[in-house]
């Protein structure tokens, strides 16, 4: 009698937050005291070697409870499916949890659900690229360019990208990959770190911030701007002391102007020769961000964390409204659906530098990027990852970076399981940290009262 083929078997979902407005990290114009979260999903799998497969969607906090019952409604979607066949065509479980009516009545294609859609679709490649026993940019990067085109939903994209047109853009993209993959595992992709750059930082800290990034081989640092322009003014003054005139520094507005006050308080700017005005206004204004790019030129426009899906980059790219592609691993709807916002970004000519930070991001977007150098774009003019420095000690297979560069993952995976002790820690409100915190605030609370 043949053996049972392994199948999943559980979906684990974890609300995990972290304290991290406590020292203003993170904070921008819109949001002044994130607590950076992921609703953390793992695929349990019945296995003989317990391979397991681990997502996430990233949160600010308050609300990942939202997200995580989210990702618990798409449970029956995922338990019981076959390993082999998960693995074989990942692209199923994506068309099966975004074709689900109900609940693509929510969106569609947008907002938690999708997201929530992207934490599971990403823990089902993680789970493949380890069964592989490669690192997710090199299975993509390797795999069949048809196989790949297959993954990709199509639908609404048609009218500016066909699946034949990707076909030849990967087929194109295989020439000289070996190369490239060579080169990527010995000097990395290219970073830029907004480290320096967090609206809540004194002067003091973001000089000596900046300064330490250009020592740490750092050729582009980003900051905040969007609040006071005085203060944005004299931030930028700051930063530019610090690094010189041949380091790019972008700026970060986070969606917080109208269209006409994007456009004078970036040319206040000018000065200081941003490289990229990030988020200049709403996400969704496609033709805002095409004004705002024709009247801040030479200043590029970038934009993408917060865009829901593959439909609106599209339309990004065809209005012409971004110099800057900026894919977020954990925004929209998975590997899948960032792999069809590439080949977009590909056919255009726009390069892709992706959002990262927050928790996990930074680990989860390498691949993709990876991927997009070795095997599609083919180059890293241009294109950079954004890099932030903290959080990475939770995750099993934390970023490395030397010299201003992401080093290759060599681990197979996604990159995106995270330490079983952080969860332990950080699960919220139970675990240790949540709740030591909460009896030191009791305490206090009694003390003030005493008095």
């Amino acid at each position: 009698m043949p053996p049972t083929p392994a199948r999943v078997v559980a979906v684990g979902t974890h609300d995990i937050r972290f304290p991290t407005s406590r020292e203003l990290d993170g904070s921008d114009a819109m949001n002044p005291d994130p607590d950076y979260s992921a609703a953390y999903v793992v695929l349990r799998t019945d296995a003989p070697d317990g391979t397991e497969g681990h997502g996430f969607a990233f949160t600010i906090g308050r609300g990942n409870d939202v997200q995580v019952a989210a990702i618990d409604a798409l449970r029956g979607h995922v338990v019981g499916r076959s390993l082999d066949e998960l693995c074989a065509d990942p692209g199923s479980l994506s068309r099966d949890l975004v074709g689900d009516s109900r609940l693509r009545w929510l969106g569609p294609e947008k907002g938690v659900m999708h997201m929530a859609i992207g934490a599971v679709v990403n823990a089902a490649w993680d789970l493949a690229a380890r069964r592989a026993g490669r690192p997710l940019w090199q299975l993509l990067a390797e795999a069949d360019p048809e196989w790949l085109v297959d993954q990709v939903d199509f639908r609404y994209l048609t009218d500016a990208l066909t699946p034949g047109e990707a076909l030849e853009l990967l087929r194109r993209g295989r020439e000289g990959a070996g190369e490239r993959a060579a080169a990527l595992r010995a000097r990395g992709f290219p970073a830029y770190t907004t480290s320096p750059g967090w609206l809540g930082y004194s002067d003091e800290k973001l000089t000596r911030l900046a300064v330490e990034a250009v020592a740490g081989g750092f050729r582009h640092i980003k900051l905040k701007v969007g609040a006071d322009p005085a203060e944005d003014l004299r931030r930028l003054r700051a930063a530019r002391a610090a690094v010189g005139p041949h380091i790019r520094i972008s700026v970060d507005a986070n969606q917080r102007w109208d269209v006409d006050e994007a456009i004078v308080r970036t040319k206040a700017l000018g000065e200081f020769e941003p490289y990229w005005i990030e988020e200049p206004t709403s996400p969704d204004d496609i033709l805002g961000h095409a004004a705002v790019r024709r009247a801040v030129a030479p200043v590029k426009v970038a934009t993408g964390e917060h865009v829901h899906n593959r439909v609106v980059f599209k339309q990004l790219l065809q209005a012409g409204s971004i110099d800057i592609a900026q894919i977020d691993a954990a925004r929209v709807g998975g590997v899948n659906e960032n792999l069809a916002v590439l080949l977009l970004a590909a056919k255009f000519g726009v390069p892709v530098c992706p959002h990262a930070g927050g928790v996990g991001l930074c680990e989860l977007v390498q691949h993709l990027s990876m991927f997009d150098f070795v095997a599609l774009s083919g180059t890293t003019d241009d294109r950079v990852i954004e890099y932030v420095d903290h959080l990475h000690d939770h995750f099993t297979e934390p970023v490395v970076i030397r010299d201003g560069h992401y080093t290759a993952p060599t681990a197979p995976g996604f990159s995106a399981a995270m330490r079983p002790e952080s969860v332990a820690e950080f699960t919220y409100p139970g675990g240790a940290f949540w709740t030591a915190d909460l009896a030191r605030r009791n305490a206090g609370n009694r003390k003030e009262r005493a008095v």
